[in-house]
């Protein structure tokens, strides 16, 4: 590696050369070379193709069927996946299209859905559940993804050593293998994102020829395959903004108008533009939306998934509880209120609150209103009208949406009232207690007054149980009724607190009657008719599935005893119990190859050394780097490095649970880096050298001669410029790393497949970094 100094008269620039911000990114994003024919010639590469993806098949499939039964997250994607076959309403924070996958493969050998896995332990023999099939599918993708890797490699024109060890690390690690032997989603994501990135060099390869059939399939496929991980997960976003990235610095290259393959008209720009963001933006949409529409499609009965939605949407179901015992409201009739997300029912009691609380505010000494988790005549409240009917004609006013109304508190004969005092937990909410009737008719009226506000209700709409989802609107001073999951101290027996939101658009504020116990049972209200399934338009059921996705996946924030935190997961710190059978002493403990893991790692460091380094260095006038080395380097390494950092950094932004399983898209980038940087370390880049007109090579700090002969160009090859020994000292190098990789893979091999059984002894070698493993004693 040569080192030239640009202080002072620079040496006239070679034409075969170009710098990292000139055109070679044209040539290469991802390291391709011009010389390379693709993949059609290198048989050496096919052989190692091959072999490869059979050793993948082996691990991912060998003893599938251990353990036969429900492992860890089985419990959730093997039960979507029976609720597809079932046609059964569900709700689940990711995208379907993983899930859809399973209920395919569910299908396909005939499978009910009968069984709703709904412990970890459960026997699938005795359910008689075809789970090896459910198993495989996630298998088969796990196992694509190692020649998907190789394939990578290769297309970006590195060397079959580097492809090898960036194949490897995949192939042999633990942690990839056991996602991919279980009912999990993880197989699918991962995969879709390798082949994004394939998709992707394949259709930059062809980027001197745009437009072809061959240049639109690759740019297609890209697409579809993006669309694939974020339909999977919605972190399949990090993979957009990864092959985004390299599309804006295409974008922008294109653009340039000293480029050297000649400037492009702004109209032949807007071409390239459009193309790209139809094929990487419309597409992927589209086939996104797609899978929503066959979710929506499938999912026609009444399920578990009924409360997370709008009363509205689950008219569109078919046997949904709710719409079919819903009950319009009268005033004067005692109902029950629950909390939408809580379930806890509005309830007050003789208590008073404290005088003081812990932090020294004062309250006002009020009746007690809280939430209670049973049902109990405590909960019984009377709608009244904010104006009183005459005496003789109190019955059959229908409560509608937007009405001023009263509550009264059966027990207690009191009236519920929020005012401006600050509740237990929260002094910016207003406490909500209750005043007897002599005052709530005097001088608390106005405190006493609530609106009514049915959510999606379109003018008066009736006011029903169970149907009508409502906020109560404080009248006096606009804050509505809302409650948490943080119980009182032992004064209100550990209860919910009820306060005053200030935020009244949250939507944790809404509430639903649960029952009217005051209609007798033989009413003519209780006779039902034949209900119509509804009809709501695609887009208002896809907006409302959105909001409660990310609702509910932003609320993920409880503590689990395995979730672990972003800095952990490079370095391997800890891993996940899947399964343990205290008989055998067997058990299957979610890990990474510790030896892979921390060899990715650390040359991602060293990755960013170089750069550092390299950067420094050209800040003082040194060049340590050949230009087209330079350029591969950044814009081929650097493309792999910014597929770990958009696949990893991000999550250090989330407060929701986290997992090590998160990390495997990044890991898959780190294994692209490893094979990478390990080529560049033994420089075997072909470098362009000066020949002299005599045939004898000019060295590096030679000036071609003004007026002299033109000195011609040519590529040695790295076995010529090293005799070979570049080439073997590489193969030694993968060779190394491969045997200590399969070394770690072997060692943690019984954690991975559950089998065989450890005995203390070997359980404690295997703790390596004080990792939680069972039946260490």
């Amino acid at each position: 590696m040569s080192v030239r100094q640009r202080g002072g008269q620079a040496p006239q620039k070679k034409a075969g050369l170009s710098s990292p911000s000139s055109d070679v990114p044209n040539d290469q994003i991802n390291g391709l070379e011009p010389k390379k024919t693709g993949v059609t010639a290198e048989w050496d590469y096919k052989v190692a193709l091959l072999i490869i993806t059979a050793i993948a098949f082996i691990t991912r499939f060998w003893g599938i069927s251990h353990p036969n039964e429900v492992v860890f997250d089985e419990v959730h994607f093997g039960k979507f996946a029976s609720y597809y076959l079932q046609r059964t309403y569900f709700f689940d924070v990711h995208p379907p299209f993983g899930k859809l996958l399973f209920a395919l493969m569910g299908w396909f050998v005939g499978y009910d859905g009968h069984f709703l896995f709904d412990n970890i332990g459960d026997s699938y023999i005795t359910n008689n559940v075809p789970y090896v099939a459910f198993r495989a599918l996630p298998a088969l993708l796990g196992a694509l993804t190692v020649p998907t890797v190789f394939l990578i490699m290769w297309e970006s024109g590195y060397t079959l050593p580097a492809a090898i060890v960036a194949s490897g690390l995949v192939l042999f690690d633990n942690a990839h293998i056991g996602q991919t032997r279980l009912i999990l989603l993880d197989a699918t994501l991962v995969f879709a994102m390798s082949v994004s990135v394939l998709c992707y060099v394949r259709f930059y390869k062809l980027r001197h020829e745009p437009f072809g059939r061959k240049w639109w399939k690759w740019l297609l496929l890209t697409g579809v395959a993006l669309s694939c991980v974020i339909s999977t997960k919605y972190v399949g976003v990090f993979t957009f903004f990864t092959i985004g990235s390299a599309v804006a610095l295409d974008l922008w290259g294109l653009l340039d108008i000293n480029r050297k393959q000649g400037p492009l008209s702004l109209p032949e720009f807007g071409k390239h533009f459009a193309a790209r963001v139809f094929g990487l933006i419309v597409v992927p949409f589209f086939f996104y939306l797609f899978w929503f529409q066959v979710h929506f499609a499938i999912l026609y009965r009444s399920g578990p998934g009924d409360d997370f939605m709008s009363p509205e949407f689950q008219e569109t179901l078919s046997d949904n509880v709710m719409t079919a015992n819903s009950v319009g409201i009268d005033y004067n009739d005692a109902i029950t209120m629950r909390h939408k997300e809580t379930k806890t029912y509005l309830h007050s009691h003789p208590d008073k609150y404290p005088l003081r609380y812990e932090d020294g505010r004062v309250s006002s000494q009020g009746q007690q209103v809280t939430g209670y988790p049973f049902n109990d005549t405590n909960n019984h409240w009377q709608v009244l009208p904010a104006k009183p009917f005459p005496e003789d004609d109190l019955s059959g006013h229908r409560v509608k949406s937007g009405d001023l109304i009263k509550l009264r508190h059966l027990v207690t004969d009191s009236y519920l009232l929020s005012h401006d005092v600050a509740s237990p937990y929260y002094p910016t909410n207003q406490e909500f207690t209750t005043v007897s009737l002599e005052d709530a008719n005097g001088s608390r009226f106005n405190d006493t007054l609530f609106e009514l506000r049915i959510e999606g209700a379109k003018g008066k709409s009736d006011f029903k149980s169970m149907a009508s989802h409502f906020k109560l609107i404080h009248f006096p001073t606009k804050v509505a009724m809302w409650t948490h999951t943080s119980p009182l101290p032992d004064w209100a027996y550990k209860q919910a607190e009820i306060n005053g939101n200030k935020n009244v658009q949250q939507s944790s504020n809404i509430w639903y009657v649960d029952e009217i116990p005051s209609i007798p049972a033989d009413s003519d209200r209780l006779k039902k008719e034949q209900r119509k399934i509804k009809h709501v338009p695609f887009w208002k059921k896809y907006f409302e599935l959105q909001r409660a996705i990310f609702f509910h996946n932003n609320a993920l924030t409880s503590s689990h005893p395995y979730a672990s935190q972003p800095i952990q997961w490079p370095f391997l710190l800890r891993g996940v119990s899947f399964w343990t059978h205290n008989d055998t002493r067997q058990q299957i403990y979610f890990l990474g190859n510790p030896v892979g893991w921390w060899i990715a790692s650390s040359l991602l460091a060293v990755f960013a050394g170089i750069v550092g380094a390299d950067q420094l260095s050209q800040r003082r006038g040194v060049d340590s780097l050949d230009e087209r080395t330079r350029s591969r380097f950044y814009n081929s390494t650097g493309f792999f490095f910014l597929a770990w950092a958009a696949h990893y950094l991000p999550f250090y932004l989330m407060g929701r649970q986290l997992f090590l399983h998160h990390y495997l898209p990044a890991h898959l980038a780190s294994a692209l880096v490893t094979g990478a940087l390990l080529e560049f370390v033994f420089n075997l880049d072909p470098v362009a050298l000066e020949e002299n007109v005599d045939g004898k090579l000019a060295g590096k700090g030679d000036k071609t001669k003004k007026g002299g002969g033109a000195g011609t160009k040519r590529v040695v090859p790295a076995k010529e410029r090293m005799g070979g020994n570049g080439m073997l000292a590489l193969w030694g190098a993968a060779g190394v790393v491969m045997a200590v990789v399969i070394a770690g893979w072997w060692f943690f091999l019984p954690l991975t497949y559950g089998r065989p059984g450890l005995s203390a002894e070997e359980v404690v070698r295997r703790k390596w970094l004080g990792y939680d493993l069972h039946f260490a004693k």
